[in-house]
């Protein structure tokens, strides 16, 4: 049983930021910060990616646990309304599969990153040297 009336839900979900979210942020700091540059949310290539590295060829997309279904303890389904949520969330999933595949076949590397990889600084620090590493092995 939902717990919020229906104009309490929709309000809720307005609020819920498509681009330029915490995580999101917090990544382009840390990438500005270590003298990368780039572009975000590029409408020019599939799934609109969060971060576009050019001289790199590569690709960032920073993904939130719930929308994206990931298999975390930060993924947790609805109790109400569960058979749209599983088909929006899974409708989610394959988008996210087939825009990577997309770029990759046109020669960009693409990283992940999980918003619960960004929860605390250590693993923030650890998942970003990680980044990191992963863009200059291009090189």
């Amino acid at each position: 049983m939902d717990n919020h009336t229906q104009e309490q839900r929709h309000y809720n979900m307005s609020r819920i930021k498509y681009k330029d979210t915490k995580p999101e942020e917090l990544v382009r700091k840390y990438l500005f910060s270590h003298g990368f540059r780039f572009r975000k949310n590029d409408k020019r290539y599939p799934g609109h990616p969060d971060i576009v590295l050019p001289k790199y060829r590569t690709i960032i997309f920073v993904n939130g646990c719930f929308w994206h279904m990931h298999e975390c303890k930060n993924f947790v389904l609805p109790a109400s309304n569960v058979e749209y949520w599983v088909t929006k969330l899974q409708h989610n999933k394959l988008r996210d599969n087939i825009n990577i595949q997309k770029l990759r076949s046109a020669g960009w590397k693409v990283i992940i990153i999980w918003e619960c990889e960004l929860k605390s600084k250590e693993d923030r620090e650890l998942k970003m040297q990680e980044v990191i590493h992963e863009i200059e092995s291009g090189l």
